[in-house]
């Protein structure tokens, strides 16, 4: 994710200093001339930043082995739509501050801007308004999208106008860019990445982003493990083509509501039964108990995601951690295990609860792993003191022995761990896989 972004961040201002020092020098006062320049690079990077996250909402699968999976494209999504905001403020406040170099140094040197006759000269004017408001309503829908007690249903309502803001910056960009620019790389690289928001702004749109990875079905079973999980089981009906344990999908219960990711908790069969463990995390999944009933029809897209067991590595020490409900994907794994015990994988399976007596998920675990000899279950339960931390992994680990760690649970947790076990390992030693993702 941070190379993708630094890399664009770095493409655009590499090829806007191209311009400047291939460029005849501005004519004005060095204040104004600074400006103009400023004012330049802000715009560029804002617009190349919001077409980045514009093309990643498309859901590109290309970019998945990559970027690590679709819950990483959706990480860079979000991050390039902040970037965009703070750029596009940047860009904002370089235009205010006509006002203050006026008032220090009066209207002498200004640099002129290129003016056309006509139609284009209306064109220019009406792309200048719209930019103005279309930026407004991006800063608000990105204080929105980062006050997260704000309701998902609402901000997802609100987030189906921004292809509509994107084409109108695209539009105030388009007009009011230098046409010198678009003789050289930054315009070239420019286009680019205006025809690719742009394209990913039409498939919102036109609401085919996924379409064609989408399957029908209905709910064949519903339970309640646990007092906030709710375990729903979904037969497919039409044409799936079947996912790998780990992978996730887009399930619609509800058209009003849209669809929401979560993980598959089961391996692929032949019967195209898909199982889910969804626990009351949200305002969404909270009011799901209650709204669900067997025969209902549902929406399935995917699969998607990357926290595959295809992807560990044979010569590294398998150390697997789950918190609480991030329990789902080792479930798919274990299950697809089943199918060959005796070439299952060695590994050590963690799995951090709150309270191991009642956790509705200990008694499948130790029921998944035991004809699998090669996986070594340890349950830590919070409220019977049994924490897991990274110096209890690193001190089961043998001297300079590769450790591959697959984590699944809250953020806060894979950091802690994270952290410790850098600090306690030589660099090139760990590898640290995390499911990563977070729709807003």
């Amino acid at each position: 994710m941070q190379r993708l972004l630094i890399s664009l961040i770095a493409a655009i201002v590499g090829a806007w200093g191209w311009s400047v020092i291939s460029a005849p020098a501005l004519d004005g006062a060095l204040p104004w001339v600074f400006r103009q320049h400023a004012l330049h690079l802000s715009g560029l990077l804002a617009i190349a930043l919001i077409s980045l996250a514009m093309y990643l909402a498309t859901r590109p699968l290309w970019l998945e082995t990559s970027l690590g999976g679709m819950d990483r494209v959706y990480r860079t999504h979000k991050w390039a739509g902040i970037l965009a905001g703070i750029f596009a403020i940047a860009h904002w406040l370089i235009e205010l501050s006509d006002g203050p170099i006026k008032s220090m140094i009066g209207r002498g040197g200004r640099v002129h801007r290129e003016k056309f006759a006509g139609l284009l000269d209306n064109l220019q004017h009406l792309a200048k308004d719209l930019g103005e408001w279309a930026l407004y309503a991006l800063l608000a829908m990105l204080a929105i999208t980062l006050w997260r007690r704000f309701p998902y249903r609402h901000w997802r309502l609100l987030h189906r106008v921004m292809p509509v803001l994107y084409l109108l910056l695209a539009f105030h960009t388009v007009m009011l860019l230098p046409t010198s620019y678009w003789r050289e790389p930054a315009g070239w690289l420019l286009a680019v990445l205006l025809v690719s928001g742009s394209y990913g702004s039409l498939r919102s749109l036109s609401g085919s982003i996924g379409r064609k990875r989408q399957a029908t079905g209905e709910i064949v079973a519903i339970e309640r493990p646990g007092s906030d999980i709710l375990a729903v089981s979904i037969r497919l009906n039409t044409d799936w083509s079947g996912h790998r344990a780990g992978q996730f999908a887009f399930v619609t219960f509800d058209p009003a509501e849209g669809a929401h990711p979560f993980t598959i908790a089961s391996a692929d069969s032949v019967d195209k039964i898909l199982n889910f463990q969804i626990k009351a995390l949200g305002d969404y999944t909270r009011r799901l108990d209650g709204r669900l009933h067997q025969g209902q029809s549902v929406t399935v897209e995917g699969p998607y995601g990357r926290f595959e067991l295809a992807r560990r590595r044979a010569d590294a020490r398998q150390v697997w951690i789950a918190g609480g409900i991030g329990i789902t994907p080792f479930l798919a794994w274990l299950e697809a295990l089943q199918r060959e015990p005796k070439q299952a994988a060695s590994a050590e399976l963690h799995y951090c609860t709150a309270n191991s007596e009642n956790d509705p998920f200990v008694a499948r675990l130790h029921a998944l792993t035991a004809d699998l000899p090669g996986i070594d279950l340890q349950i830590h339960g919070a409220r019977q003191g049994q924490q897991l931390t990274a110096e209890q992994i690193v001190a089961r680990r043998q001297a300079r022995q590769m450790l591959d760690i697959w984590f699944c649970g809250p953020a806060g947790f894979a950091q802690a761990l994270q952290t410790g076990l850098r600090q306690c390992l030589p660099a090139g030693e760990l590898q640290f896989h995390q499911e990563a993702f977070v729709i807003r």
